[in-house]
């Protein structure tokens, strides 16, 4: 062998020993957790998350009963005005011996606690005429039709029915044709 390949492979060696000492010198240097120590780690890791998860649970319970509690609040402020209106009807109603007046009073009334309900989303739907139909109607009876037209429809409503959203909250009591 020439002495430039020994002193090639000496290089290599060195090269090879400095990499393997750098490694082990990395591994020596990460400080090394004993099983008791890890354990007591994880536990605390453990202790933390379960008491924020607790925390939580108990927060949204509190939130939850205090949104019952107040679940109608909007809708009663609302409908306060019309109390108000009812209150000052009933004590002119005593005063005045007007039956037209009276009538213009309670129908203003009337148009107004109507109108605030249709502002939260009540409306009635319309049943007089209507096919019968089980998911909005709840028949009280069935007579004969008036007409063979009117065979398997609503012949009169006794109790108007309400949506509110779109979604049935009163159904509509009703006679069916039979």
């Amino acid at each position: 062998m020439s002495e430039e390949t020994k002193q090639q492979e000496e290089n290599v060696e060195n090269t090879a020993n400095e990499t393997t000492q750098n490694t082990e010198d990395q591994i020596v240097e990460v400080p090394e957790q004993t099983a008791e120590e890890k354990i007591v780690e994880l536990n605390d890791k453990y202790l933390r998350l379960y008491s924020e998860f607790d925390n939580y649970r108990k927060r949204t319970s509190k939130e939850r009963i205090e949104l019952f509690k107040t679940a109608g609040q909007d809708i009663l402020t609302d409908l306060l005005p019309v109390m108000d209106d009812f209150e000052r009807a009933l004590q002119n109603m005593d005063k005045k011996g007007d039956v037209k007046t009276i009538r213009k009073g309670v129908d203003l009334v009337f148009n107004k606690f109507k109108s605030t309900l249709e502002s939260k989303g009540l409306k009635p739907f319309k049943s007089l005429e209507q096919e019968f139909d089980p998911e909005i109607h709840e028949s009280i009876t069935k007579i004969p039709a008036p007409n063979k037209n009117m065979i398997g429809k609503v012949v009169d409503e006794v109790e108007k029915g309400y949506k509110l959203n779109d979604k049935v909250i009163r159904y509509a009591k009703v006679v069916v044709g039979q």
